[in-house]
């Protein structure tokens, strides 16, 4: 037992700069990669990368996310899908660009919004109503379900 005790107090009072430092694997993203997600993202004031299209999602959190923007009535002229799905670098760089581990991911007016649990609890709660509107994104004369 003292043996294991000393061995963690001579563990912590090592200094920081001599402690093994265990960081998660993090990729650069490539400029070629991140101009053309700035492009995309610049593409429409709605942007949604998603995995599979607006008509044929691929996962239950891509159907979630075009579910609500549909409840919510953007206008299909201010709004762009992504298919990460078609491309590996795409998939992996919107995660780095946004520092958000997962897709989907909404983007609008060129800010991240976020995944496809912080729409649905602003769908709930109104706030994404609030940021739709304001933004002039919806379709005109259309008020969003809640």
């Amino acid at each position: 037992m003292f043996a294991r005790t000393f061995t963690s107090t001579l563990r912590a009072a090592r200094p920081v700069a001599a402690r093994p430092v265990f960081l998660a694997p993090h990729r650069f993203l490539s400029s070629q990669t991140r101009s053309a997600i700035e492009q995309a993202v610049s593409s429409a004031p709605v942007v949604l990368f998603m995995k599979g299209t607006p008509e044929t999602p691929q996962c239950g959190f891509s159907r979630a996310a075009i579910q609500v923007l549909g409840l919510q009535g953007v206008n299909p002229t201010k709004f762009a899908a992504f298919n990460v799905l078609e491309d590996a670098d795409l998939r992996e760089g919107i995660k780095e660009f946004s520092d958000w581990p997962t897709i989907p991911q909404l983007y609008v007016d060129k800010e991240f919004v976020g995944g496809c649990d912080i729409l649905v609890s602003m769908h709930k709660n109104g706030d994404l109503a609030k940021l739709l509107e304001e933004k002039k994104v919806l379709v005109e004369g259309e008020e969003p379900q809640a």
